[in-house]
């Protein structure tokens, strides 16, 4: 329960959901974490629950002034940083008729132009650090098309995009790795409601359930840590194979 002793994350997004499970996680392997959030009530409980380990950042992604802050206010606390994840994002389903402008600025900035903001904001402090990793929390549909998502989805496709340029421009000794990862649907009051309407939306999913925060956590946990040295530029599917394809029929029936 070790992976990440020593090291120093700043987790974006952190009130809740994948971000919350996140910083439980890193702490639980020995790490010291900045939660950001703009819901800065939810975000102030999740640190409080994870004691002198965590602090609490109010931050909005899309302001490159709050991310010097935030990344200030992360070295304060804990004399370095070693790890950004990029968790903070919006989801705003709408048919390609139906997508207004305003909706798309804010997708865009909070999805994609915030996490482009962490990267360029922790490059400086993580090499001082002697190195380390960035986590970009991308979506399935970063990898492939689905419907009502086509605003969400090209921020999700951009994240991936920009997770490979970062791995190239930021590597080298003593650089910085960076990755994304690719959920499918995770338990979360987002896909509570899907689900609400048709419970067996995923029925035909090789693995037929939605993730858990916590399956998704680990998987971060996994590519912050030194065990994925030698992982960068990468695109990670945590799906439940999703994107494999439907399961359409029993081969055994």
């Amino acid at each position: 329960m070790d992976r990440l002793r020593g090291k120093v994350a700043l987790i974006t997004g952190g009130s809740g959901g994948i971000g919350s499970a996140t910083a439980r996680a890193f702490v639980g392997e020995g790490a010291r974490v900045a939660v950001t959030d703009v819901r800065a009530e939810q975000g102030r409980l999740v640190v409080d629950g994870l004691g002198e380990a965590a602090i609490f950042v109010e931050h909005d992604v899309r302001d490159p002034a709050q991310w010097a802050q935030a990344v200030a206010a992360a070295v304060e606390a804990f004399g370095r940083l070693d790890i950004l994840v990029n968790n903070a994002g919006v989801w705003r389903p709408a048919p390609l008729a139906e997508v207004t402008v305003e909706e798309a600025r804010l997708v865009y900035e909070v999805n994609q132009l915030g996490q482009l903001l962490g990267m360029q904001a922790v490059a400086a402090a993580i090499r001082a650090a002697g190195g380390g990793a960035i986590v970009n929390l991308s979506s399935g549909a970063g990898m492939a098309g689905f419907p009502g998502q086509i605003v969400y989805g090209a921020t999700k496709w951009a994240v991936r995009g920009m997770t490979k340029t970062a791995a190239i421009e930021l590597g080298g000794p003593g650089g910085i790795r960076v990755n994304s990862v690719h959920p499918g649907a995770v338990d979360t009051e987002m896909v509570a409601a899907v689900a609400h309407h048709n419970e067996h939306a995923w029925d035909n999913n090789p693995v037929p359930r939605v993730a858990t925060a916590d399956e998704i956590a680990a998987l971060v946990v996994f590519l912050a840590s030194d065990e994925a040295g030698y992982i960068t530029g990468a695109e990670v599917a945590i799906d439940g194979g999703l994107l494999a394809g439907p399961k359409l029929f029993d081969v055994n029936s």
